[in-house]
């Protein structure tokens, strides 16, 4: 209780120290809060920008000949429907969504037209993961935009497709591709109306990797997929899963070179302040040895009040970077805003390692004030 007391004397006595020590604690778990927080939500926004440039791999039927495939966009080959089931239960490949897909080119309206076929989206069991195409039900179908606009169809009309009417339910905006010309619908009215149930001509996914750094992932994964899909053969997008993989590791980097910096500014403001303050009372501590506290009670009281700093700190700096983050982070990341939130963690994180921080920076300046001999202090009164 008597180390409490002083403590508490000493906060009081050396309010100017006190607020500096407070402000350097706030700033290092501000900074640490507000980059975390804004790191997590640039990755979030990098992922989803990243994913909406579309799927890095394609699986399609060994047989297919690459040549027309490029030119026409999907293969005239058709695997089994169930090898999505046999992809997704390998273990060894890591993935975020698997899309299976069935196209081909046929009339419509006087018009030829790339009719495809999609099931809905599969993700790893647990993942959460929100689908990356729309989810089309049943006898619905979405139009691309210059089919709409050539076959004179809006949202809630009906067309007629080989003998069966489905519902427009969207019509898509103009996107300056082959989309254009697309009619989607679910995978299995498509099959229906191309007589080609249970098969499909392509699986897509999204950053498919091999967990073996010693070994060219495409290979890889083209002899572990040959083992469980022998009639597939696997096309990676490469320029696209480098540019996600460049994309991920320099915001990593960023953000560990930057936390590292301000850690280290704040660890030595610091510990110089806590020298600086135990070298200003230099004669205090001496009277009080004097006075039969004892070298663990000096050393408590140096201590300590870096604890009660450090607590103090971290509050005023978790809720300060909050605060920030909040009212500014929804407009510079706009696509993922509404994951944006107070991230409690960081808070308890913050109470624990800065009251630490602060004890370690104070360590030696306590060392240094306990074992001086008061007959050497007073002797300099």
């Amino acid at each position: 209780m008597r180390v409490l007391r002083l403590i508490l004397k000493e906060l009081r006595h050396r309010k100017f120290n006190a607020m500096l020590a407070t402000a350097a604690v706030a700033l290092a778990v501000f900074l640490y809060v507000g980059f975390t927080s804004m790191g997590q939500a640039s990755d979030r926004e990098t992922t989803r920008l990243m994913r909406d440039l579309g799927f890095n791999l394609r699986i399609i039927p060994a047989a297919t000949d690459e040549a027309i495939f490029w030119k026409q966009g999907y293969s005239t080959e058709t695997m089994p429907a169930d090898y999505v089931k046999k992809f997704m239960n390998q273990e060894g490949i890591s993935y975020r969504h698997l899309l299976a897909t069935l196209q081909r080119s046929m009339p419509v309206g006087g018009m030829d037209v790339l009719l495809t076929g999609l099931a809905p989206e599969v993700a790893p069991v647990g993942a959460g993961k929100k689908p990356m195409v729309f989810e089309i039900e049943k006898g619905t179908i979405y139009l691309g935009f210059h089919v709409a606009r050539r076959l004179g169809v809006s949202k809630g009309d009906t067309l007629d497709l080989s003998g069966q009417d489905y519902t427009v339910t969207q019509v898509l905006s103009e996107k300056g591709s082959e989309d254009d010309i697309r009619i989607q619908g679910h995978l299995e009215d498509v099959q229906r109306i191309l007589n080609m149930e249970g098969r499909i001509n392509e699986i897509q996914a999204l950053e498919c990797l091999c967990r073996d750094p010693n070994v060219d992932s495409l290979d890889l994964l083209r002899a572990e997929l040959k083992k469980i899909l022998p009639d597939a053969k696997v096309i990676m997008l490469r320029d696209m899963a480098k540019t996600r993989e460049r994309q991920r590791i320099t915001n990593e980097k960023y953000f560990a070179i930057s936390m590292q910096i301000v850690l280290l500014v704040c660890a030595v403001w610091l510990a110089v302040l806590a020298f600086l303050n135990v070298r200003e009372r230099k004669t205090e501590i001496g009277v009080l040895r004097a006075l039969g506290y004892s070298a663990s009670e000096i050393l408590g009281l140096v201590i300590g009040k870096g604890l009660a700093i450090g607590v103090l700190g971290a509050a005023l700096g978790f809720a300060g970077a909050t605060a920030v983050v909040l009212i500014y982070g929804p407009a510079i990341f706009q696509v993922t805003a509404g994951s944006i939130q107070v991230e409690w963690g960081l808070l308890l994180q913050a109470v624990i390692l800065a009251p630490l921080l602060t004890a370690s920076c104070s360590m030696i300046p306590a060392v240094y004030a306990a074992t001086q001999d008061p007959a050497d202090t007073l002797r300099e009164l």
